[in-house]
């Protein structure tokens, strides 16, 4: 009996494990919606008729099952950010890396088990700019029985979404920038939760409004929808203690001000201890080009925190936010945030099986037949993005997922570079001008991407170029967390860098803001077979081509197996 003892207490922590977990399902709905804002009423599309869209909240360990009905006239796949995807690749979401669209009037089945997450996350549409309207917040709390929070618990938890709106229908402005060959034209508000505020046309009553109680403390999940700005955020006469970003926890860190680029989340704790009265919240850019800078929305969206008790009429007092170019405080915020390292945490790899130094900017690239409005004063150039002068071209026949797979030939190639082509002094505004490095700005499309066996030790410095502009790339990867080891500006010095290198307990997140004119280190460990795209995700910038992705082998397990596609799985 004794030899069998290990055996019964097995068998029951897998039956309390069972009980544990939960299978949580929602449908969305996407279709039109007419929304009026700023004067303007349009068509957007929508779930479930509601913009943001439907908070999915689950518990760590849970399955998630969402049936997405595509009722509106566009393609559309919708993404898990910052979901691993252990095993279930085929629900991440990223059009043609890892599916084909759900076509109009057809449907699609993601499921996914949510393990080893905890914190705030989010979903979002991930074809052309659809996503201005089609997202929301994704919520994992600690597995039910197990501990709690690494921090105080929360009086109450208000998801925060930072996002943009165009007075215009966003697939024709996309699509006209494709064809011109040029830049996007700018968003016409920001919006805190959907709502512009009372400082936009038309919106003296459209402001967000968060009723607390004096003395409550609570749990700010702030998420970056933004199509393509990275925000500035404050509440009046308030501070905030961050304790996590990305769904990762971290070391309590006390500030008044949150920067938060698209893609990534917040979580930050926030004691009600303000006189009771109206305070304001308000976001604006920060706009990481150096000045003179290109055209951004420089208005700000807010809201309004009012206290339950208070008996003031006064109006609610405004933050003092910094400069749209306010550079050093972007950083100071970024650079200072350290990850939160428990007993059962995985580390930081301590060593490295692939090295790769990716430089990242803007370029130009050959008109396409297709962009029948491009640029002739150009000498038929079109803007383009590029990771080491690689510019992406996204497949149209078959997703990269399926085409690999199904061992598909000529969908993509595995050859994308280890370095830049050319050394140059990569944030130099003045290579501009220099009529010698001319060349410098002339990217190559294609598919290529970065093959890695499974659990592969990965090391990418990110190199931010001053090619046409200088700017702050939000990078992010999807299937896999990484650790940044260290940030800084102009050229990356690795005799320097490395003397900096936080090995001990370094940030964890699955979007990084490379600052402006500079680099930053990331690791990673390549554990979760399948294709996983890597991409700035400022919108804009990805439809020019700055992306690749990683192609990781299966493991020697059957666990560690990609498995096949699910029976309802879309056709292109």
């Amino acid at each position: 009996m004794k030899l069998q003892r290990p055996l019964l207490v097995f068998a029951f922590a897998f039956i309390v494990h069972l009980a544990e977990a939960a299978i949580v399902k929602h449908t969305f709905h996407i279709g039109n919606l007419t929304v009026t804002r700023l004067c303007h009423t349009r068509t957007v599309i929508a779930v479930n008729k509601q913009t943001p869209g439907p908070t999915i909240e689950v518990n760590e360990g849970d399955t998630l099952v969402i049936e997405a009905i595509n009722d509106t006239p566009y393609n559309l796949t919708l993404h898990w950010h910052g979901i691993f995807q252990r095993l279930s690749g085929w629900a991440d979401g990223a059009n043609m890396i890892t599916q084909c669209p759900i076509l109009p009037g057809n449907k699609y089945m993601y499921k996914f088990d949510v393990v080893g997450q905890e914190g705030t996350l989010w979903w979002h549409a991930h074809l052309s700019f659809l996503r201005e309207t089609v997202h929301g917040a994704l919520i994992i709390r600690p597995r039910e029985g197990a501990e709690a929070y690494p921090f105080p618990r929360p009086y109450k938890e208000i998801p925060i979404i930072l996002g943009e709106w165009w007075n215009d229908d966003v697939v024709t402005i996309d699509r006209q920038a494709f064809l011109t060959g040029g830049p996007t034209r700018n968003a016409d508000a920001f919006t805190i939760n959907g709502h512009p505020g009372n400082l936009y046309n038309c919106s003296s009553g459209d402001n967000y409004r968060l009723m607390v109680e004096a003395g409550k403390t609570y749990l700010v999940r702030i998420i970056n929808a933004a199509v393509n700005n990275q925000l500035f955020f404050k509440i009046a006469n308030h501070s905030f203690t961050v304790v996590a970003v990305d769904a990762c926890y971290t070391n309590p860190y006390q500030t008044d001000l949150i920067v938060i680029a698209p893609g990534q989340t917040v979580d930050a704790l926030m004691v009600a201890d303000a006189p009771p009265a109206q305070y304001y919240m308000a976001a604006l850019a920060y706009e990481s080009a150096n000045p003179p800078a290109p055209i951004f929305v420089n208005s700000t969206t807010r809201g309004i925190v009012e206290y339950i008790s208070s008996k003031s009429t006064a109006l609610p007092v405004m933050p003092d936010l910094p400069f749209f170019f306010d550079t050093p405080a972007a950083h100071h915020f970024f650079s200072n945030l350290t990850g939160l390292v428990r007993p059962s945490d995985p580390t930081v790899p301590l060593y490295v099986d692939k090295r790769l130094f990716v430089t990242i900017g803007l370029g130009f690239a050959d008109c396409l037949p297709s962009q029948t409005l491009c640029n002739a004063s150009q000498g038929q150039l079109s803007l383009a993005a590029s990771m080491n002068n690689a510019s992406f071209i996204f497949p149209s026949g078959l997703s990269l997922l399926e085409a690999y797979f199904r061992s598909v030939q000529g969908i993509y190639t595995t050859d994308f570079p280890d370095k830049p082509p050319i050394v140059f002094d990569f944030t130099n505004v003045s290579l501009n001008s220099d009529n010698a490095l001319a060349s410098l700005t002339k990217t190559v499309k294609g598919t290529r991407l970065i093959s890695l066996k499974y659990n592969t030790k990965v090391e990418i410095v990110l190199q931010n170029t001053a090619i046409i502009g200088i700017e702050s790339h939000p990078m992010h990867i999807h299937g896999h967390d990484f650790y940044i080891l260290a940030q800084g500006f102009g050229n990356y010095d690795e005799a320097e860098a490395i003397k900096g290198f936080n090995l001990k307990n370094p940030l964890k997140r699955n979007t990084i803001a490379v600052p402006t004119g500079g680099w930053a280190v990331i690791r990673f460990t390549t554990t979760n077979p399948g294709i996983w795209f890597v991409h700035c995700h400022i919108d804009t910038h990805l439809r020019l081509g700055l992306a690749t992705a990683l192609v990781v082998e299966n493991g020697p397990t059957p666990h560690d197996i990609l498995p096949p596609p699910p029976p309802d799985f879309p056709k292109c």
